[in-house]
């Protein structure tokens, strides 16, 4: 199903599916994601912050908390801003299911937008739920990169690490109490191939962040897919579980550059 979503998010931004994602409504998108597999209403299972209005249209803040249902677990959350150019905006594979799951990215929100954020429960369930955002009307997916360029390649890559107990407001049902939050500070460029050069008034290459894996204790915890919707220098904050000692985190972009940030609890 990951290969799917990418693939087929992949064709829709080189306009081989019709109609694109940026005209086509909830329906067609699910349609074209999911098939004829059912999307279950997520009820109180999903629940999504976002701002009414962003005040940047180019870093906004997506935040959502999951909790499965009982007798069952986590092992997929998918983030769909419907209206974004590249509308499959984060993939979170967990490596072991979980019973919940928080995360807080920064995006670029292209104009207003239903956000859909579907978890995959591991008895097969599709469980979604949806806000809408409003905009500010700049255009984020083109605005000019807000980076002096050769800055921006010389800390390409780099991520600062923070480990905070759990975020008071952010509802982790019974495990609240077991979970810490690991904050990921990346610098990225982020260049969604719509951008224009100020100066050559040539397009910059599309260059984004495509994974993100996260280890905890030296084992394989959650592997997110970026997308162009990934803001500027994105940070990205995810729940984990508090007996972890040690994480290490690698960023492989779209060109192929490798970085890997490491940290011990008692070294933050």
């Amino acid at each position: 199903m990951r290969k799917r979503l990418i693939a087929t998010t992949a064709l829709l931004m080189c306009g081989l599916v019709q109609p694109t994602l940026a005209e086509s409504s909830w329906s067609d998108l699910r349609s074209a994601l999911y098939g004829e597999t059912a999307l279950l209403s997520a009820g109180d299972a999903v629940r999504i912050d976002t701002p009414y209005r962003t005040m940047d249209d180019a870093r906004t803040r997506i935040q959502a908390s999951v909790a499965a249902p009982d007798g069952t677990q986590i092992d997929r959350i998918t983030v769909i801003l419907d209206q974004n150019p590249m509308p499959v905006s984060a993939v979170f594979d967990l490596a072991r299911p979980l019973p919940a799951f928080a995360f807080d990215v920064t995006m670029r929100v292209n104009g207003p937008t239903p956000v859909h954020v579907v978890a995959t429960t591991t008895d097969g369930r599709h469980l979604v739920s949806e806000t809408f955002i409003k905009t500010s009307g700049s255009g984020a997916c083109a605005a000019p990169p807000g980076t002096d360029p050769e800055e921006a390649l010389a800390t390409l890559g780099q991520m600062r690490l923070d480990i905070t107990h759990a975020d008071p407001v952010t509802r982790l049902t019974a495990t609240e109490a077991q979970q810490r939050t690991l904050n990921v500070s990346m610098m990225h460029p982020s260049h969604s191939g719509m951008q224009m050069d100020q100066i050559s008034l040539l397009f910059i290459p599309m260059r984004y962040v495509q994974t993100l894996d996260v280890q905890l204790d030296a084992e394989p915890f959650v592997s997110v897919t970026g997308s162009i919707s990934l803001s500027e220098n994105p940070d990205l904050s995810i729940s984990i579980p508090a007996a972890a000692q040690t994480v290490s985190v690698t960023l492989t972009d779209t060109d192929g550059t490798v970085n890997t940030a490491q940290a011990s609890v008692a070294g933050l």
